[in-house]
């Protein structure tokens, strides 16, 4: 008897590990809550502006900052490696693990500057992580909104 329980116990298990599982959050949502919010800390961490107060220089000041700037970019990392995922990239085009990987590269370089602590090169950098996620968003354009406030559904979900 206790042989009959262990193989089915252990089929159980054998089989619940072939089973695919959905991702823990659909492509929208991971831009939302955690790619949009990395790529804001970095694209904010410098900033050059000139308005009718006069000239403003903004870029991280203490080592606490600089950490931030580089976790924000770290973290772009991980979720570019996160989307070349099958949970992601399954049905699309190969065009998407080319966007995904290009801002795996691209993060590389912007965790490094911050590393480095190069203002000039976190400025330089964030208009290429920029540029690598308008790229991708042109090919895979987020849902629009629908007039009620629910989002509409997308064929990239």
């Amino acid at each position: 008897m206790a042989t009959k329980t262990l193989a089915a116990i252990a089929t159980v298990l054998l089989l619940a590990g072939c089973k695919a599982s959905a991702p823990a959050e659909t492509t929208q949502q991971l831009m939302k809550n955690k790619v949009d919010p990395a790529s804001k800390v970095y694209f904010n961490a410098v900033q050059y502006i000139s308005d009718e107060t006069g000239e403003h220089d903004i870029m991280p000041k203490t080592d606490a900052d600089w950490e931030k700037v580089r976790k924000a970019a770290a973290d772009l990392q991980v979720y570019g490696k996160q989307l070349q995922g099958d949970d992601y990239a399954k049905g699309r085009n190969p065009d998407w693990v080319k966007f995904s990987q290009a801002l795996v590269d691209a993060s590389k370089e912007a965790e490094q500057a911050a590393k480095d602590k190069n203002v000039d090169k976190v400025f330089e950098v964030s208009g290429t992580v920029y540029n690598v996620c308008s790229a991708c968003h042109m090919a895979y354009p987020p849902p629009v909104p629908a007039a009620s406030g629910t989002p509409a559904p997308s064929p990239s979900a």
